[in-house]
């Protein structure tokens, strides 16, 4: 889906500043992870979809570019699976043609059945992205969830990830993580929330800030079909009081008013909205009132 509200009244120039070079409220808003204190920028990368080229040269060239903007504005966190076809194979040759890897916060999944299965996909995703160790290992959509925490705790003792967590999409599975985070020593929770999405807003993320639990909003747009809900529509005024220049930015800027979230991951290849999307995590902090007035200018659309 095509953008209609493309960084409207910001200039390209602007937009182009290293987040070094930025003033305090301009620079890339970051949040710690409860378990470690270490900081992550609060906007990252996702690959469903976006990064499943395969061979095609045209549309390599386009990624690398969008990771080459992402990393120069102060982008970090980028998150992949072996269920997304061949986006792990194709960001680990562009983090390696880029030289860009020891700058980036990886995140990939297990999804399989069995120990030994487990085990297999764990290495095989190592070696398509190029790496020893990953930052951040996920069981993808609770699949046989038990049996790859226990591996994963293993393999943090060893250095193979330095976090380990659990992942879903769909408001259906959020009693059953509320279930796992209530029980579990984890560092990572991912899950969906959206202004389209909003039900992780309220015992989920509370139940991440109690246990010290960082938590990953994916589905940030609602799988990409809140774009066609806001097609030809104007920004509404208090998009201007929270420093929002679009629609992506708008929804981005809810999410990131709630405190507890730590990173949001919208999945693009293209480096335009690569851009846009980072700058959602500069300029005025969003207040509890305001993202109540945001959420029901959205019901009104």
């Amino acid at each position: 889906m095509k953008r209609r509200q493309f960084i409207q009244g910001a200039s390209a120039a602007a937009l182009t500043l290293r987040s070094h070079m930025l003033p305090a409220q301009e620079r890339m808003a970051t949040s710690a992870i409860p378990s470690s204190g270490e900081r992550i920028p609060r906007v990252g990368l996702g690959t469903w979809q976006t990064f499943d080229v395969g061979s095609d040269a045209s549309a390599r060239s386009r990624l690398k570019e969008t990771v080459e903007v992402f990393a120069r504005e102060g982008g970090r966190v980028i998150d992949t699976s072996p269920m997304y076809g061949s986006s792990e194979q194709v960001l680990g040759d562009v983090l390696r043609e880029t030289s860009l890897r020891d700058r980036m916060f990886v995140a990939t999944k297990v999804w399989t059945q069995g120990e030994r299965a487990g085990v297999r996909q764990m290495e095989d995703s190592m070696a398509k992205l190029n790496v020893k160790s990953v930052e951040l290992m996920q069981v993808h959509n609770l699949v046989d969830w038990q049996v790859h925490l226990r591996t994963l705790r293993g393999w943090k003792e060893r250095g193979l990830v330095k976090y380990i967590g659990i992942s879903h999409y769909q408001d259906s599975s959020h009693d059953t993580v509320l279930r796992i985070l209530n029980s579990e020593a984890l560092d990572f929770l991912q899950l969906n929330l959206s202004i389209v999405e909003p039900a992780s807003a309220t015992a989920i993320l509370a139940t991440c800030a109690r246990r010290g639990v960082a938590f990953i909003a994916n589905r940030p747009f609602g799988g990409g079909g809140a774009f066609s809900r806001v097609r030809d529509k104007p920004l509404p005024p208090i998009a201007t009081e929270v420093g929002a220049t679009s629609w992506a930015q708008f929804m981005l800027k809810w999410l990131l008013s709630h405190d507890e979230v730590t990173c949001a991951i919208p999945g693009t290849g293209n480096p335009r909205h690569v851009l846009d999307n980072l700058g959602a995590a500069r300029g005025p902090a969003v207040s509890p009132q305001q993202r109540d007035q945001m959420r029901a200018v959205w019901q009104r659309l």
